[in-house]
């Protein structure tokens, strides 16, 4: 778009940085103060010594309302505050228009000089700029600058495009057919430009780009936008002050040229560009601009602004707020006088108080009660000893009150309910364990607790602490976002998993329990091996979780009968005989590796089939292969599927010792992910 430079005369330019400042008025008694309905205030003001230098309002009977002075087309004012230093103005639409050769054949760049003297900056906090149109950059100039890179010192503006007619939608300005962008402090003129692109596809529904500032509270985008009157305005909030490039400590040192004349009146720096306004002190209102114009506020006769429950009674600059003799009040100003008591009224006071000691008594006597009972379960719950155990820390019951909310809760079955939730001051979630009030389940927390401060692993689900003040003990653990590997498997929106990844899935879990077996001073049988106990992170990672049937046991020791585990899951000789070992697992791992080749549950007829007490390890080998999930069966070669027969048929073998040991099992898994 063309652009326009306005070159201002040497002598004009001399002649205008000698004009000194207009003379302060004495008195806007004879001047107008208001235009169709508009107050007009000192340093505005209509007609010759009625206005500050900049300030000059012209009352357009035309229009019927005031309009800025100087200007090259008229700009109508409808508001012009003292107290906020701001002005509303309408100010017009910059566009440009294309022909059907593709060309600019006229435009406009909305500048109508509305701010000769300065006075006035666009609104940051009101206002944005705002280009409407198909194929479109729109931008503001603003501030002329000498100097520097480009001539002038504020550029802003968006893109806007369009594919077709109806990639517009209305009320939508981010990009298609219309943008927006917030504006910069100190920008004093409504002058925009464009860069031009191709609109020789869109004439029909965007001949022409605009571009324009607005109060960012009063425009919605419409699609009929796209073809606006050129001739259109926009409201648009000013931000004016004092500009003489002065502070306010600077202009008090010059009486002349000062403009908050009116005693009890203050001066403020501007917050948008040079210079300073002027407000009526506190306590005080009115034009700050004319000697004794700031008066003292009646504050008594505006109680709901100045509240008094009182006798009010107005001073210079503030009020005073008492009750009335023989009444009283903590706070007049907010809290009614009430009388003061008599006999009667005192011995009721009385009365009550002792009342309230009694309730005070009980109460702390209740919490006593409590705070005994939360010890008692402490110490029942095997608080003493856990206290020893330095990686678990202990929570008080309140510290886990807010994650034990109904809508927090993301599991439950016949163990009880976990909850998801944020420790205080921390960002990583946390899994809340609270189990069924069961006399049986009790007794597992602190052999869970126990075991699990033992073990330090990546693929072992880390414990974080427990609460030992409640009937039942809480335990908290890591969160482990994407859940069990038996719900991965087989719920109804069970996720795919190609052979890779379910080779990673076995050898890392692999990788736990031969770490709980044999690389630890203590080796620990986990005694429920199962789906449903191996978790995976957000990375598929296994982490074995649910240690409140695993028992510690001593270096080549046997451990015999309380272990319970899940039928599926269980191995035959225990059934039989009792005796739980770490070959007990290895079967237990047999039946998941098994689970996750086939994605078919334990108790389905196929897979029993495969753990049944046959002998024939060629027959259940082959018999593995044939039921391989479809999804892997494809991909994979038929070897690693041998190999992973194989070990699982080992895994399963009903004399224990021909099964191998879980590194062996874990050394193997790992071979076949290389």
């Amino acid at each position: 778009m063309p652009t326009a430079f306005n070159l201002v005369p040497c002598l004009l330019l001399a002649a205008l940085m000698a004009f000194s400042a207009t003379p302060e008025v004495e008195s806007t008694s004879d001047c107008p103060d208001s235009c169709g309905g508009i107050a007009i205030q000192y340093p505005f003001g209509i007609g010759t010594g009625c206005f500050r230098k900049g300030f000059e309002i012209i009352c357009d009977r035309g229009l019927g309302m005031p309009v800025l002075a100087g200007t090259t087309r008229p700009v109508p004012v409808n508001l012009l505050s003292i107290r906020t230093a701001e002005a509303r103005v309408m100010l017009p639409v910059a566009w440009e228009c294309f022909n059907s050769s593709d060309k600019v054949y006229d435009w406009s760049d909305g500048n109508v000089q509305f701010n000769h003297e300065e006075v006035y900056r666009i609104s940051n906090t009101h206002n944005q700029l705002v280009v409407i149109g198909c194929n479109t950059l729109g931008y503001t100039r603003s501030q002329r600058s000498e100097g520097n890179d480009y001539p002038y010192a504020y550029y802003t503006g968006c893109m806007s495009f369009c594919n077709n007619s109806r990639s517009a939608v209305n009320g939508a300005c981010a990009g298609v057919g219309c943008c927006h962008v917030d504006i910069p402090p100190g920008l004093t003129d409504n002058r925009m430009s464009f860069e031009e692109y191709t609109h020789k596809a869109r004439l029909d529904f965007s001949p022409c780009d605009y571009a324009f500032l607005v109060d960012r509270d009063n425009y919605t985008f419409h699609t009929a936008d796209l073809k606006m009157d050129v001739n259109a305005t926009m409201p648009v909030w000013l931000d004016w002050a004092i500009r003489d490039n002065l502070t306010c400590e600077e202009v008090k040192k010059k009486v002349q040229s000062y403009a908050c004349v009116s005693s009890n009146s203050e001066c403020h720096d501007s917050s948008n560009g040079p210079g300073y306004v002027c407000n009526c002190s506190m306590g005080y209102q009115g034009n700050p601009y004319i000697a004794d114009g700031c008066t003292d506020i009646n504050e008594c006769e505006n109680h709901q602004e100045y509240p008094c429950r009182g006798v009010c009674r107005n001073t210079l600059g503030s009020y005073e707020c008492k009750c009335p003799g023989g009444s009283r009040s903590a706070d007049p100003f907010n809290q009614p006088c009430n009388p003061n008591f008599p006999l009667a009224a005192k011995i009721a006071i009385g009365a009550v108080g002792g009342l309230f000691i009694i309730a005070v008594v009980v109460f702390a006597s209740l919490l006593g009660k409590e705070k005994r009972k939360m010890k008692e379960f402490f110490r029942k719950n095997g608080g003493p000893i856990i206290e020893e155990v330095n990686k678990i820390k202990l929570f008080r019951k309140e510290e886990l009150e807010p994650i034990l909310k109904r809508s927090n809760c993301i599991g439950q079955g016949g163990f009880g309910e976990v909850y998801k939730g944020y420790l205080r001051d921390e960002t990583q979630p946390v899994a809340v364990k609270k189990p069924k009030i069961d006399i049986k389940l009790a007794g597992q927390f602190a052999n869970e607790v126990i075991i699990q401060s033992r073990v330090l692993h990546k693929n072992i689900v880390k414990l974080i602490g427990c609460c030992l003040e409640v009937d039942v003990p809480i335990l908290v653990y890591e969160y482990v976002s994407n859940g069990s590997l038996d719900k991965i498997l087989h719920d109804n929106n069970r996720v795919p998993l190609d052979l890779e990844l379910r080779l990673q899935i076995a050898a890392q879990s692999a990788k736990g329990l031969a770490y709980m077996h044999s690389e630890i001073t203590m080796p620990i049988l986990h005694g429920d091996v199962k789906p449903a106990n191996i978790l995976l992170d957000v990375n598929f990672v296994p982490k074995i979780s649910d240690f409140g049937t695993s028992r510690m046991i001593t270096v080549d020791e046997n451990y015999t009968s309380t272990i319970i585990g899940n039928w599926g899951y269980m191995d035959p000789e225990y059934v039989q005989t009792g005796l739980y070992t770490s070959k007990s697992d290895v079967y237990s791992f047999g039946v998941v590796l098994l689970e996750l080749i086939t994605r078919k549950k334990a108790l389905d007829p196929d897979i029993n089939s495969i753990l049944g007490n046959s002998h024939d390890a060629y027959t259940k080998k082959k018999r593995v292969i044939e039921l391989v999930d479809p999804e892997i069966a494809a991909t994979g070669n038929i070897g690693i599927f041998h190999s992973l027969a194989e070990i699982i048929v080992q895994c399963l073998d009903l004399d224990v010792d021909l099964r191998p040991e879980m590194t062996d099992v874990a050394e193997r898994l790992q071979y076949l992910v290389k």
